[in-house]
């Protein structure tokens, strides 16, 4: 059979078995990425590609929040095709393909789970994590010495247990992913009061920059166009904000390490609470043919808590 009559094929839904349904679906990425196929999977590349990679792994972490498993299932898909899609098109230049990055995750997966495959023990998942992390750093040296001491990722400070943490990744994940890294080196609070203490310490010297406020003080927006008629700060003391802002977001992150929660997941779901009760408050407005713009501060107020009320009794 020729090559592109096994190609057409292997694209009918005649698979049964896992490795048939997943050659299925490479072999459709290669198709349309062919002479002949897609006009515009043919005229991606990896930049065009990544926003789209960042939307699908959102959408899989909303359907997981939602409890929403088929959509889910079609949510995995579609991150699923963005590997398919990278690797597709990293064939088509020589670089590696999907079969490369399917070995190097599996001895990867082995490697580092010497307690399952090897003769390492581990009962706990502390355990498991203390075992990852020297297996990454036995790793990164390998890496280092590979590569005359260089970092392949051109780390600026590739010895260091804080390498590899991607700075374009959601800051709440970096500065969780950060503060781990430091504890796994025992760089941490001995207990969560240290962490609510550090919290206070933080607030107190956020206020202490508000209090240098221009007068007549730091006053709310108002109405109308986010930001219009906002204050202007002067540049020295917006820094000196924006740095006490961020000694506290790294607070917040580091309590939710402690507690084993995750921060982007933790502000997502209160993302979603706001939405919820501040649409009802907006519904009831609608009833009486009103907006939000024509509700007095008290009665926004009052309506919010009507919203809480409401999702309370309905849980």
């Amino acid at each position: 059979m020729p090559a592109i009559a096994s190609l057409i094929y292997s694209v009918e839904p005649m698979s049964t078995t896992t490795g048939e349904r997943f050659e299925r679906a490479v072999s459709i990425m290669a198709r349309l990425r062919a002479p002949g196929g897609c006009p515009w999977d043919r005229e991606q590349t990896f930049d065009s590609i990544k926003p789209y990679t960042l939307e699908e792994t959102y959408e899989v972490l909303e359907a997981i929040d939602n409890r929403d498993w088929n959509e889910l299932t079609g949510e995995l898909g579609d991150l699923l095709l963005q590997v398919l899609f990278y690797a597709q098109m990293a064939k088509e230049q020589g670089t590696f393909s999907i079969d490369q990055v399917l070995e190097r995750l599996s001895n990867k997966l082995v490697d580092r789970h010497p307690h399952v495959f090897g003769d390492v023990k581990a009962e706990t998942s502390s355990e498991v994590l203390r075992n990852w992390e020297v297996l990454k750093a036995e790793e990164k040296k390998k890496r280092l010495e590979a590569g005359g001491g260089k970092s392949a990722k051109g780390e600026e400070h590739p010895q260091s247990v804080l390498a590899g943490i991607s700075s374009s990744i959601p800051a709440l994940l970096e500065a969780y992913k950060l503060s781990s890294r430091a504890a796994h080196v025992g760089f941490d609070w001995p207990n969560v009061g240290g962490l609510f203490e550090k919290l206070h310490e933080e607030t107190e010297e956020l206020q202490e920059q508000l209090n240098k406020f221009p007068s007549p003080g730091l006053q709310p927006q108002g109405r109308g166009v986010a930001g219009s008629g906002r204050q202007p700060i002067p540049e020295d003391l917006r820094k000196r904000l924006e740095d006490e802002v961020g000694d506290l977001f790294f607070v917040l992150v580091n309590i939710a390490r402690y507690l084993s929660l995750d921060p982007e997941s933790a502000l997502r779901k209160t993302n979603r609470k706001f939405k919820r009760r501040f649409q009802w408050m907006e519904e009831q407005l609608r009833a009486s043919g009103r907006t939000p713009q024509h509700a007095s501060m008290e009665e926004l107020e009052s309506l919010w808590q009507g919203a809480k009320r409401q999702e309370k009794g309905n849980e």
